[in-house]
């Protein structure tokens, strides 16, 4: 059995979730923030058989789409005023970072 954890961003969550439940896949859900934007992440844990790992992220490859976004940048105005002016920058987001765990025990309570 595998353990795989998927964090991906909060707009893919619902129909990820929905398509994995779909295809009877059990998913726990847990928020978390990213670390470079400060934006919403949501975290999955999906377990699965061994043979089921490939198609579950082909799953979530399909569903979490890398995009571009506008975010707010701040830059100095003029020396050192302490001054800062915000203007959008270009950023990938969506996507997902996909860690697969080997499971030792699994038991339901």
């Amino acid at each position: 059995m595998k353990l795989i954890i998927a964090i991906i961003h909060d707009e893919d969550a619902h129909n990820l979730i929905e398509k994995l439940n779909e295809r009877q896949y059990g998913v726990t859900k847990l928020a978390s923030t990213g670390g470079f934007l400060r934006s919403g992440n949501t975290t999955l844990l999906i377990g699965v058989d061994n043979d089921k790992v490939d198609e579950v992220i082909d799953i979530i490859k399909d569903v979490c789409k890398s995009r571009k976004e506008l975010a707010p940048a701040l830059a100095p105005m003029m020396g050192n005023t302490g001054v800062f002016v915000t203007y959008p920058v270009e950023v990938n987001v969506g996507g997902a970072t996909i860690f697969v765990l080997d499971v030792d025990r699994l038991e339901k309570a």
